[in-house]
């Protein structure tokens, strides 16, 4: 057995009010400051968190309700539909261009410019009066 398990039983075998001097460990001496630290930490206000003290157990069912995906179109589409103002299409263009970053990477693609078909300026007619009078008369 060891000293301090012989020392515990001995105090129990003791009269409740009397202490003897010899077994009674002051709090003075040389590990005093270390002893104090420590007992102060202990009692952190964390306390222990492998512990289960104080662990209120949660329902199943009740945390997959929690966490369950909702649907939020119908909230949406009421919003969505109460306000019908539509804005003028300027107006927007400049929001977001404002909006836009000014970087080269940021701006939107530049529409090239459709190329109208080259049409000619002769009709059929012109063709065949050329023809006639060019190649003669076929």
């Amino acid at each position: 057995m060891s000293a301090s398990l012989l020392r515990r039983g001995l105090e129990l075998l003791e009269a409740p009010g009397e202490v003897r001097a010899g077994l009674q460990r002051g709090r003075d001496g040389p590990g005093a400051a270390g002893a104090a630290r420590r007992r102060k930490r202990a009692a952190g206000p964390g306390g222990n968190k492998a512990t289960v003290k104080g662990r209120v157990v949660k329902s199943a069912i009740e945390e997959y309700h929690k966490k369950k995906a909702v649907n939020h179109l119908r909230a949406n589409l009421q919003y969505m539909l109460k306000g019908r103002f539509v804005a003028n299409k300027a107006v927007t263009e400049q929001v977001l261009a404002q909006n836009r970053g000014r970087k080269s990477k940021d701006q939107p693609p530049k529409k090239a410019a459709k190329k109208k078909p080259e049409g000619t300026v002769f009709t059929e007619e012109d063709f065949r009066k050329f023809e006639r009078e060019y190649f003669g008369r076929p």
